[in-house]
């Protein structure tokens, strides 16, 4: 069993970057993925949020890199990651500058949602490495501000996320544009056949790795569900926000609105509280982020697809504030917390309503979510005033809707 960085064969400016920021003990899916990219292998992991997953591909993407290196007039994109959201690409960027820090080699972020022209100034100064969403990207490229034509290593991460935003299609062009002779790498924290397909027509024999499947959530994490009234999930909300040891939360919505009415509620009761989701700017996004690791911010308010990409270093608490309708997300949510071997709790409020989503849920993770029942709103309308049908069967990305694992309707 591997037990170092070191024993790896990483270089030494790797292992010094790595020793500054504190790693010394590789993760499974580090200590797997590691050796396969150094050979020059594609790679298919299966592996959820928590688990290590970026370094497993930055750091033998930066030494393969330096190993290959030439003399070049104009640095060319010898690399390119692509990721569905941004707060995921300056995630990995920061990863690449971390562990990078020791070497020539560096990367720039390229998503949407803000003025493109510091972008485009990067990429004609030269960049080694370049992390993207795909809108941007291609809007880019039809520019002729960037070209992968070179690229030797080709990375799509969170690629289950990526077909639920519907960014197949843009995958698929780039696709096209990438040359066929590279080492492609592709991460996913599903495989349903779509994702299945999908790595087939990008990757040549590869070498599979699979850390902790989406079904078995991380079972360090303790998890409980609270029964409540729609009505009375403000409350009880409150309620537990009493408890002083909650320094900071993550809290989940279904939608942006959802997640707009929290904060204002916990606002007005004078609980600092921010939302991140899609129809906030970059900008607020990156500030609200920040304010939340920092802890000046107590609670972060998120949807599913903003979250995707947060990353906060001992994280204790994970509320669902709503039940998700596709049980694979309460995997991601929960996730959040209980990362890299640290405690973690993720408590779930429940309402009538969403009871078939809740049985779903404990389908997939294969056990019961424990019941708080000790509580002062407890569960009344037992009886839900609208089946779940419609809204789930509306929210539930295209991609899903035929995965095995979908909620009964």
């Amino acid at each position: 069993m591997t037990n170092t960085f070191k024993s790896l064969h990483l270089i030494e400016p790797l292992l010094l970057a790595l020793f500054e920021e504190g790693y010394t003990t590789p993760t499974p899916i580090q200590a797997q993925s590691i050796p396969i990219v150094l050979q020059g292998k594609d790679l298919l992991g299966c592996a959820q949020t928590g688990t290590g997953k970026t370094a497993a591909f930055t750091l033998p993407i930066l030494q393969l890199l330096l190993e290959n290196s030439a003399p070049q007039k104009r640095k060319k994109i010898r690399s390119l990651i692509v990721t569905p959201t941004r707060e995921l690409a300056i995630q990995i960027a920061e990863s690449f500058n971390a562990y990078g820090r020791h070497t020539p080699l560096n990367c720039t972020v390229i998503f949407g949602g803000v003025a493109q022209g510091p972008q485009v100034t990067a990429l004609r100064n030269g960049v080694d490495v370049v992390i993207a969403t795909p809108g941007r990207l291609l809007d880019l490229m039809n520019q002729g501000h960037i070209s992968i034509r070179e690229v030797e290593i080709f990375v799509l991460d969170e690629a289950d996320r990526m077909l639920d935003m519907g960014f197949v299609h843009d995958v698929k062009k780039l696709l096209a544009v990438l040359p066929k002779k590279r080492q492609s790498l592709f991460f996913s924290a599903t495989m349903p056949p779509e994702i299945v397909q999908l790595a087939n027509t990008i990757l040549v024999h590869p070498q599979k790795v699979t850390v902790t499947p989406v079904s078995s959530t991380v079972e360090i994490i303790e998890q409980s569900v609270y029964f409540v009234d729609k009505n009375n999930k403000n409350a009880l909300l409150l309620d537990i926000l009493k408890n002083t040891a909650i320094k900071t939360a993550l809290v989940f919505t279904r939608t942006k609105h959802g997640a707009d009415k929290v904060v204002n509620m916990l606002t007005k009761n004078n609980i600092k509280a921010e939302a991140i989701h899609g129809n906030k700017s970059q900008n607020a996004r990156q500030r609200a982020l920040s304010n939340f690791k920092e802890q000046t911010t107590r609670i972060l308010v998120a949807t599913d697809i903003a979250a995707r990409g947060i990353d906060v270093d001992n994280l204790a608490y994970v509320v669902n504030f709503e039940i998700p309708n596709i049980p694979e997300t309460y995997v991601h949510r929960i996730g959040r917390t209980g990362r890299a071997g640290a405690n973690g709790t993720a408590i779930s409020f429940c309402d009538a309503e969403e009871k078939a989503f809740l049985k779903d849920i404990e389908k997939l993770i294969a056990k019961p979510i424990p019941v708080v029942s000790d509580h002062p709103y407890p569960l009344m309308n037992h009886r839900p005033e609208k089946t779940p049908a419609p809204q789930g069967r509306k929210n539930i990305p295209r991609s899903n809707r035929f995965s095995r694992n979908k909620p009964r309707y």
